[in-house]
């Protein structure tokens, strides 16, 4: 059967989840940020600096408050940055410090039809 194209079914929705890892000055300060996003709309994020979920839209602060109740979800999620970033760091370092351009400058004339 061919699928219903209704207009109550025709919509793209998309659930997105981003994990982002700052590092600064090498490991001495690393935070770790995970967004989860839904239609482009980031509803609610973790940050390893406030160590806990924070809701960014009000169906997101359900959300962040019922994953905060749980002590040992949360447990899991604070240690992403000790076992997501400072792991990966160790590993992309060698590959990615080697590969930095020192920065340059570039001096454009602009034409005499400007």
């Amino acid at each position: 059967a061919p699928p219903d194209l209704s207009p109550a079914h025709t919509g793209v929705f998309q659930e997105m989840v981003k994990s982002e890892c700052h590092f600064i000055n090498g490991t001495d300060w690393v935070r770790f940020v995970k967004s989860f996003i839904y239609n482009r709309q980031q509803y609610v994020h973790f940050d390893s600096d406030v160590g806990l979920f924070v809701g960014d839209t009000p169906f997101g602060e359900k959300v962040a408050r019922y994953w905060n109740s749980d002590t040992e979800w949360m447990e899991y999620r604070r240690d992403a940055v000790n076992r997501h970033c400072q792991h990966n760091y160790g590993l992309s370092t060698l590959f990615l410090v080697s590969r930095r351009v020192p920065p340059s400058l570039c001096q454009s004339i602009p034409s005499p039809s400007q």
